[in-house]
């Protein structure tokens, strides 16, 4: 049997090999995206599970906390920073706000129009939270150089945008 290829280029080439002319010039940049997306990933759901939330309840908190002071937005400005659906942000608000995480309140003029508020334990969980998903995140990425990093964080955003494009 011969041996299974594991790395992009060996990808690359047992494709070529097998069916020559295949369209392979993608597999060294994509494939390491999709392994690091599945480390990330994996690593942050383990982060998570010990600081008690969930990646959506993060998600939420996490873009209220940035709001600033005080930390209100409206749902449909919550669904347009979290890029989610109308629909699963609605999920969430009603999720965080039974464990006492947010605040629903009317959002005044517009008939439908909520406004979301952190909770002082809201506030304290993203607090403890994020410190502990972020310092994890910066530890892994401490393999690559500061200026290595800037020339990822370009390249990826280039990348980033010619995709969404595209699509």
């Amino acid at each position: 049997m011969a041996d299974i290829p594991t790395s992009p280029a060996e990808i690359a080439a047992a494709w070529q090999r097998e069916r020559p002319g295949t369209p392979t010039s993608s597999i060294e940049i994509v494939t390491p995206i999709w392994r690091l997306a599945k480390m990330f990933a994996d690593d942050r759901a383990r982060v998570l599970r010990a600081a008690g939330i969930d990646a959506a309840t993060l998600d939420l908190l996490s873009v209220l906390r940035r709001s600033g002071p005080p930390y209100r937005l409206s749902t449909r400005e919550l669904a347009r920073r979290t890029l989610v659906t109308a629909g699963a942000i609605s999920q969430r608000v009603a999720r965080a706000e039974r464990t006492g995480l947010i605040r629903r309140t009317p959002g005044g003029t517009a008939r439908k129009s909520v406004l979301v508020t952190l909770t002082d334990e809201g506030h304290a969980l993203i607090e403890r939270s994020v410190d502990s998903v972020l310092g994890r995140e910066a530890s892994l990425v401490e393999g690559l150089a500061p200026e290595e990093r800037a020339t990822l964080v370009h390249l990826l955003d280039k990348l980033t945008a010619d995709v969404r494009q595209r699509l």
